[in-house]
């Protein structure tokens, strides 16, 4: 059942909120670099390309990329527009069912860890978007990850 809900909850999280993106330049790294920059952040970059800064790396167990997790987060882009954010409690779901940057990102922090995940296009929903997301369109994340289930 709780498989069901899940589907279900990524599907309408999916699926809502449809803007016009058509005069939506897509982004590179470079913009990451000037975000990162401009809000004098300590991020680090991995291989894939994902920068991401722990604020406070946390204490309880790590995940792995194939775990289930509960994260309190929200979701905006490089100007700051929130496309999405769940609230204190946050929402549980496996690893492997999510945007690459996710899979990777949130398995840098332990249970109670915080930090921010600037995840590129290759990583999130690429060159076509999703929904409310445009193609070509820089991520960036306020993660809080509650627990490993």
């Amino acid at each position: 059942m709780k498989s069901y809900l899940l589907s279900f909850f990524l599907l309408i999280f999916f699926t809502s909120c449809s803007s016009d993106n058509s005069n939506f330049t897509p982004q590179t790294e470079a913009d990451i670099i000037k975000y990162i920059e401009e809000n004098n952040l300590n991020a680090n970059r991995s291989d894939s390309g994902l920068y991401y800064v722990i604020e406070n790396e946390g204490e309880g167990k790590r995940p792995t990329s194939s775990s289930n997790v509960t994260v309190a987060y929200k979701g905006y882009f490089l100007d700051g527009n929130v496309f999405d954010k769940s609230d204190a409690n946050g929402i549980s779901f496996g690893l492997n069912q999510v945007i690459k940057g996710w899979t990777e990102g949130i398995t840098y922090f332990k249970e109670g860890g915080k930090g921010i995940l600037l995840v590129p296009s290759n990583l999130g929903y690429g060159a076509n978007g999703r929904s409310s997301i445009p193609g070509g369109a820089v991520l960036v994340f306020d993660i809080k990850l509650i627990s490993v289930n």
